[in-house]
């Protein structure tokens, strides 16, 4: 790897997403590199307030991509808390609401990210085939090196 000076990882709490974050922080730490940890989430209304539990059931693992602001921020305190783990010293966490791709491209341009680091999670399923994938979309967008980890 090469020296970096801001990384930036896309988390949304699954044990995918958090292995993709270890393997960002251990590139961090070795560069003396920032962290950036992003967590995209979309906003619930009323109406599926009242179906979440419903959801839940039906989206099994895939569950996490319904959560709100809240647990957003809880996804980034667990995120952040494993990243220190691996001696990185510079970590910040931001939640944004929209698109898990575009959060990640547009927050990676902000920091001025030299690396930005996914997890392979939907590169071979059907439906990211079909539909594109955060990493897909990450890959083929990014302006940065943009590193897939092996987590599935």
């Amino acid at each position: 790897m090469g020296d970096y000076r801001t990384v930036t990882v896309g988390t949304d709490g699954s044990s995918s997403a958090r292995k993709a974050v270890v393997r960002a922080a251990e590139v961090a730490a070795d560069s003396g590199a920032r962290l950036m940890i992003i967590c995209a989430y979309e906003t619930r209304d009323a109406t599926s307030d009242r179906n979440q539990a419903e959801a839940e059931r039906a989206l099994g693992d895939e569950a996490y991509k319904i959560i709100g602001a809240s647990p957003a921020e809880e996804t980034l305190r667990a995120a952040r808390d494993e990243a220190m783990r691996t001696g990185v010293t510079q970590v910040d966490t931001v939640a944004v609401q929209g698109d898990p791709t575009d959060a990640i491209l547009e927050k990676s341009q902000l920091y001025k990210s030299d690396l930005v680091v996914v997890g392979n999670k939907g590169l071979a399923s059907f439906a990211g085939r079909l539909l594109g994938s955060v990493p897909q979309g990450v890959s083929r967008r990014s302006k940065s090196d943009v590193l897939i980890v092996h987590t599935v």
